[in-house]
């Protein structure tokens, strides 16, 4: 059976339009809450409760009222937790024992779009199986719970509290961030009362910015997705570092002393590189995306490197499937499965920076021994439905432009998962070269689509 509404990361488009609309986030909540009713088997009595958070778009405030109607009336308890991070829900809903717990949230995107995403009780996104079986109920009419069986609603007042304790639990005892510098951007989103202080309580003197919200400006020319912000408030602070979230904070982009971006592979291999000294990496997964030298780089230290789809949801895969702890994206999105049960942008800055304290190094020293091909990565949009894989003359300069790079490079065409672009990315040594692929196989493309 084929997804109509979930995507890699649950369900998101813009507000307004379907399917992010409050009839339909009713329904989405009503068919999600009957699954869950069906699934648990609770004592006689009981009901299942799910933990809704969001981030700090405007949006937020219909949706999340939309959905805890659709879950009450499917007889599901509701907590609410306000604005409050991706990885934090997942975190909460396992701590506080509950069925599900629920993102209203768009991530990185601007603020008019938004989604919705679901955790199992464990803290992981949800299956397929279940995934599916929420959509067929979607076809259902949507009812009521008689009232004696409805849902409660409640707001969980230290929900924040609770997931600043939690990050904090997940740097060194032995260790603290006394003496440092940090500037922390938090992209005027769900992290912006959360993140500064997990990193002040740790002792670090922390200049903030991105934390004034007000539901337009997430994302807005702030943020793990917009670096300029976080490189220009290290300059002006004097910061030893920089931390930049995204718009849900489970997305990381660092900067040194000198305004110089560290992005998702370097910052993982900055925290392998600390535990292959204790021999506890296993292996690394990345994504078809992640960085040539970074995957060489770790070779030449014996450690095993595999690449899954692009999504943290397909890393995670991948991740299990072999056992591993370690693994994320490029883009910032990194997973320490000895630490969190999804990707966290605060809890991967924590062991960064642990990493950094136990060698006395710096971010730049830490990635002395990886220098990063360069990458180029042009959209080309395409009309819907057309086939870029039926088309010989594409993968001829494809082909052609492998041949050109040899082992030194790759060339890599994937389409988006949510807009109609296909993704053409070439990677090598010498970056003039690059760029020139890049834009031959770009013309051929937009040459055939029309």
């Amino acid at each position: 059976m084929s997804r109509k509404y979930f995507g890699t990361d649950g369900v998101r488009g813009r507000v307004g339009e379907s399917p992010i609309t409050p009839d339909f986030v009713l329904r989405l909540g009503y068919a999600a809450g009957l699954t869950l009713v069906a699934r648990e088997q609770l004592p006689a009595g009981d009901r299942p409760a799910v933990l809704i958070g969001k981030d700090t778009r405007v949006s937020g405030y219909m949706l999340e009222a939309a959905l805890e109607a659709g879950l009450a009336a499917a007889g599901v308890d509701v907590m609410l937790a306000g604005p409050m991070p991706t990885p934090a829900v997942a975190y909460l809903t396992r701590a506080l024992r509950l069925q599900a717990g629920v993102v209203i949230s768009a991530s990185h995107n601007p603020f008019d779009d938004n989604g919705i995403k679901f955790f199992s009780a464990g803290g992981t996104k949800l299956p397929d199986a279940v995934e599916l079986e929420i959509e067929a109920r979607l076809e259902q009419p949507t009812g009521c719970a008689e009232s004696r069986q409805l849902g409660r609603a409640r707001r969980i007042d230290d929900a924040a509290g609770r997931y600043i304790e939690f990050c904090k639990s997940t740097f060194p005892n032995e260790l603290d961030l006394r003496g440092l510098k940090i500037a922390v951007d938090c992209a005027h989103g769900a992290a912006y009362h959360i993140a500064p202080k997990v990193f002040h309580e740790l002792g670090a003197e922390v200049t903030a910015v991105g934390v004034e919200p007000n539901g337009l400006n997430i994302n807005d020319k702030v943020g793990a997705t917009k670096p300029e912000s976080l490189r220009r408030a290290v300059l002006d602070a004097g910061a030893d570092l920089g931390i930049a979230l995204d718009g849900d904070a489970d997305r990381l982009i660092m900067a040194d002393s000198n305004g110089r971006l560290y992005d998702g592979d370097e910052l993982l291999y900055v925290i392998a590189s600390a535990q292959m000294v204790h021999g506890r990496v296993d292996g690394v997964v990345g994504t078809l995306m992640s960085n040539l030298a970074f995957e060489q780089a770790l070779g030449r230290h014996g450690v095993p490197f595999a690449r899954a789809k692009v999504g943290d949801r397909y890393v995670l895969e991948v991740m299990h499937e072999r056992g591993w702890k370690l693994g994320g994206e490029n883009s910032g999105h990194i997973i320490c499965l000895d630490k969190h049960t999804t990707g966290d942008g605060i809890v991967s800055a924590l062991q960064v920076l642990a990493a950094l304290r136990r060698r006395g190094v710096t971010l730049a020293q830490a990635c002395e021994d990886l220098v990063l091909f360069p990458q180029k990565l042009v959209n080309v949009r395409l009309k819907a439905g057309f086939d870029w894989r039926a088309q010989p003359s594409i993968e001829q300069a494809r082909l052609d432009a492998e041949r050109t790079l040899g082992e030194a490079g790759r060339v890599l065409l994937r389409p988006s998962g949510t807009e109609p672009l296909l993704r053409v990315m070439v990677e090598g040594r010498d970056e003039k070269l690059v760029n020139e692929l890049a834009g031959q196989i770009a013309r051929v493309v937009e040459a055939v689509a029309g």
